[in-house]
């Protein structure tokens, strides 16, 4: 993990890095990526999401009340200022020591101050033959927030999907890779713009990406 020299400078000195969380076995998250409610602000009906917001407790997890996502038309400019609403994470993913451990990661790895709030995403993008998956709609972006965790489930029958992070849009990446299940890419929001390549079947059969996106701030309000 890359760290800038001055104590003014500690905030946002983290950069970014990869790492495979071994207290991690992804395919206990897998059950709850089956039926997820579609994400109804993307054409297209291939995005299902859920989204919570949490604080770190000691050892433990709070979850917050149910909030809206928002972000600006500078950071998204296909879906920013509007006030999306997702569904919230099922408890039962929530109560698995698996989860728990998955956001203490992010927080431990962010070095996070007691109490920072931090944004869960489930995500599913799914592909067909004849219809690509688009992992970043809004092209290369930031979030508009200070911390990003992308945390890889599974990878079933695609191609694609890699990992770019970059120091300008207009730049070549700094970073390219398919994150496989169980790496956890942590990326400082203020340093790096990030997308993802769409992905496509490798057979005539559906595909699907699943992968949780971690934030802090969250970007959510009551």
């Amino acid at each position: 993990m890359q760290k800038l020299g001055t104590a003014t400078e500690l905030e946002y000195a983290f950069l970014f890095t990869l790492r495979k969380v071994n207290s991690i076995n992804p395919e206990g998250f897998k059950p709850f990526f089956s039926n997820m409610p579609i994400d109804p602000y993307i054409k297209g009906n291939y995005r299902s999401r859920r989204l919570s917001r949490f604080i770190v407790s000691g050892n433990g997890l709070i979850k917050l009340p149910h909030g809206y996502f928002f972000q600006s038309k500078e950071d998204n400019p296909l879906m920013g200022g509007i006030k999306r609403e997702f569904a919230e994470l099922d408890d039962a993913l929530i109560k698995l020591d698996i989860f728990k451990n998955l956001v203490l990661a992010f927080s431990d790895s962010c070095k996070l101050h007691p109490e920072a709030e931090i944004g869960v995403h489930q995500i599913r993008i799914t592909c067909s033959p004849g219809n690509f998956g688009n992992l970043a709609p809004e092209g290369i972006h930031q979030d508009g927030t200070d911390f990003i965790g992308i945390f890889s489930v599974d990878r079933d029958n695609i191609q694609g999907g890699e990992a770019h992070l970059y120091t300008a849009k207009k730049e070549k990446p700094v970073f390219s890779k398919v994150l496989n299940p169980g790496e956890l890419l942590l990326v400082n929001d203020h340093e790096f713009f990030h997308f993802g390549n769409p992905i496509k079947p490798q057979t005539d059969a559906q595909g699907s990406l699943d992968v949780f996106v971690l934030t802090s701030p969250s970007l959510l309000s009551g």
